[in-house]
């Protein structure tokens, strides 16, 4: 029997994704999560695919934070292809504006999910990962 740690190993693939979107063009399997990154002027730009659990969100906070390091003015977040998000993916993103504060840069949500999107609407942490000249529309 597979143990649960081995089968939710999540993948981090850095650079950019190919033109299908990663693996293909349907979803990633269970616990895998794929995120890519491009510069965008004094900002870099991440677009998170598969799903942000426990073990992904172990993986993908360094490499985030190092993304909002390394940019001038911040991160702006995809996260429309994010089909799953718990408790601890939502801690890393608000970890991360934490840091984005620290730094005097700004985190955004620019794109979610039906599935993310709700979860910051229930907690409501949407305003706080929205752009505030983006808040008339839902990201």
């Amino acid at each position: 029997m597979q143990k649960p740690a081995e089968y939710h190993k999540s993948l981090i693939t850095r650079g950019c994704l190919p033109r299908d979107g990663g693996s293909g063009p349907g979803p990633l399997p269970p616990g895998r999560l794929v995120v890519s990154y491009t510069s965008v002027g004094p900002r870099t730009r991440a677009t998170v695919r598969g799903e942000l659990d426990l073990n992904a969100g172990r993986q993908l906070h360094p490499a985030l934070h190092r993304a909002l390091t390394g940019s001038a003015e911040g991160l702006d977040l995809d996260l429309s292809r994010l089909d799953f998000c718990d408790c601890a993916g939502l801690n890393v993103l608000l970890d991360l504006r934490r840091q984005a504060l620290r730094q005097h840069k700004t985190l955004t949500v620019s794109a979610a999910g039906p599935a993310v999107g709700r979860l910051l609407d229930l907690i409501g942490a949407r305003e706080l990962l929205t752009d505030p000249g983006a808040r008339s529309g839902r990201p």
